[in-house]
């Protein structure tokens, strides 16, 4: 799609959509490089800042030096949720990020991390990297001036973390609630009001009364960020994030200059720090969620009416979209790859867990 047709038939474009870059071509190209790289992470944030110290490092260490890369925290430079518009008015050059918290930008940016009810992390790895889910990835980021990659995966993430139970639908209604992407506008359906904050902000938030729960990621990082000291309830199961990518996207003309085996570097580092953040995420949290238990964490489940609702929710969210045709095709490739998959996994991985949990159990 032509970047300038977009914004001219776009709901979605417009000024706030992309700014012209202000970057010079910068004589050095085929030279060493440093580049400056936005975040929307605090420093030390468990598992997130993990994935960009590794991209950081790989760039540099793939590259042999010829090309590295300076991360700036949250607040360092820009705000955790501006580096966005950082990036595409070159500000900066590149950003590590979710990119579901560019839903603003073009609701399609919400594939490239997660949406309700959508792609667990093997599905959207298969997606990713077997199918075209980095071609539509592409797609979209050129028109906003930016080569994106994911770089970054959590894992399934947890329900939530809240003050009170949840035993029905109803209970969301007026609930403050931090859940970013498009699974917080299904919550807004069921009533909740919800907020879309910084992860380095939530403890406060919830300290002060300004929150009356949030989601983060899962037990290592959520602990890591003392919710438990906040919240009584955690709800390990959700409906809005089964995945959780993280993308690092480089102002286009920034990687346009770059030489090839810079570009590489860029792309394969940030191959390297997703697979390596999605097995620090998986190992880290089952011992996690046991120290929440040992500490009186109480864990809970959605029951089936509240699953329901999400459902229809998050449905009714997804369906009113698809009026606009980017929107529509990244969803139809996404859902495409994820019956395909699933329709194996289901039916070999899913049945050979739950029959490996039973009979080692049965040994015991």
């Amino acid at each position: 799609m032509d970047r300038r047709s977009f914004l001219k038939t776009s709901a979605f474009g417009g000024a706030s959509a992309v700014a012209t870059t202000t970057l010079a071509a910068p004589a050095y190209a085929q030279g060493k490089r440093t580049l400056t790289m936005v975040t929307s992470w605090p420093r030390g944030l468990a598992g997130v800042w993990d994935a960009v110290e590794a991209f950081a490092k790989s760039v540099t260490d793939i590259s042999e030096g010829q090309l590295m890369i300076e991360p700036k925290a949250a607040g360092e430079l820009v705000g955790g949720l501006e580096v966005f518009d950082a990036v595409t008015s070159g500000q900066a050059d590149m950003y590590h990020s979710a990119d579901y918290y560019f839903v603003g930008q073009h609701p399609a940016w919400a594939y490239f991390t997660t949406v309700p009810f959508g792609m667990s992390a093997p599905e959207m790895m298969t997606w990713y990297y077997g199918a075209d889910g980095m071609q539509k990835h592409h797609e979209l980021g050129e028109i906003f001036g930016l080569k994106p990659f994911i770089a970054g995966q959590t894992a399934a993430q947890g329900g939530g973390w809240f003050r009170k139970e949840i035993n029905s639908a109803d209970d969301f209604l007026g609930l403050k609630f931090r859940i970013p992407g498009l699974g917080g506008e299904a919550l807004s359906k069921l009533g909740a009001s919800v907020q879309t904050i910084p992860g380095g902000e939530i403890y406060q938030a919830l300290s002060t009364g300004a929150l009356d729960g949030t989601e983060w990621i899962g037990p290592w990082a959520d602990e890591k960020l003392g919710l438990q000291e906040v919240c009584d309830f955690y709800y390990p199961a959700g409906f809005h994030e089964p995945n959780g990518a993280m993308t690092v996207a480089t102002n286009l003309e920034v990687f346009d200059d770059l030489t090839t085996g810079q570009q590489r570097a860029i792309e394969v580092a940030a191959s390297s720090a997703h697979q390596g953040s999605y097995a620090q995420f998986m190992a880290s949290n089952g011992p996690a969620l046991k120290r929440l238990i040992a500490g009186g964490t109480q864990i809970m489940s959605f029951s089936d009416d509240v699953w329901d609702a999400f459902g229809s929710a998050s449905k009714e969210v997804l369906d009113g979209y698809m009026d606009d045709s980017l929107f529509a095709d990244i969803r139809a490739s996404a859902e495409a790859s994820m019956a395909a998959t699933s329709g194996w996994s289901g039916r070999s991985d899913n049945i050979y867990t739950a029959q490996r949990d039973r009979v080692l159990a049965n040994m015991k």
